[in-house]
């Protein structure tokens, strides 16, 4: 049961990019399809991100732990979908040259938190493996802190990418906001009563 809602839940995650990829075979991508292809996965990062961590509250809330299972493969996901977002930007925006990344970072602040949040996703997906949880310990919590600061981000470079319509983005803060609130108010529930 548990390995067919992972393998289930695995192909859920590969459906947005094989959608993509197949209306960018069909033309059906409209009249920018690199602008289309870095839209569809950015905002399926978030969705991946905002998922992975609603995992923590799904696990205390059922007292299941199936939802801590899942976490993990969610999180690469995210990884995944934000690597290409990024790649996106770098094949058909900037050409791959490091000079004009440089430009655009400091030039552009949405762009300069969109990669700070990739880089703070990094070495979380660097260190995902049970070998490495094994080898960093209690470190490696302490590193996986860093998909809070990374969730932030990605919310202020959708924030300022929007420019007037920034309707979606207030809903993604909302929803960060309250997965964030979430751990805060339990951890300073738990220093209260010791």
């Amino acid at each position: 049961m548990e390995r067919a809602l992972r393998a289930g839940v695995f192909a859920l995650c590969l459906l947005p990019i094989a959608g993509v990829f197949y209306a960018a075979g069909s033309g059906a991508l409209g009249p920018d399809p690199a602008e289309a292809l870095m839209h569809e996965t950015g905002e399926w990062a978030l969705r991946l991100l905002a998922l992975t961590l609603l995992m923590s509250p799904l696990r205390t809330w059922t007292n299941h732990p199936l939802p801590l299972k899942l976490r993990r493969m969610l999180g690469l996901f995210t990884f995944f979908y934000a690597t290409v977002h990024l790649a996106t930007f770098l094949q058909f925006y900037i050409g791959w040259t490091a000079p004009r990344l440089g430009e655009e970072l400091v030039e552009r602040p949405y762009i300069t938190v969109g990669f700070l949040a990739w880089l703070g996703m990094l070495p979380l997906a660097l260190t995902s493996t049970r070998g490495m949880q094994r080898r960093l310990r209690r470190n490696w919590t302490r590193l996986h802190r860093l998909v809070y600061p990374a969730a932030i981000l990605a919310c202020l470079h959708l924030l300022w990418q929007a420019r007037s319509d920034i309707g979606e983005a207030l809903v993604y803060i909302a929803l960060f906001a309250l997965l964030l609130g979430w751990r805060l108010f339990r951890k300073a529930r738990r220093l209260i009563t010791l």
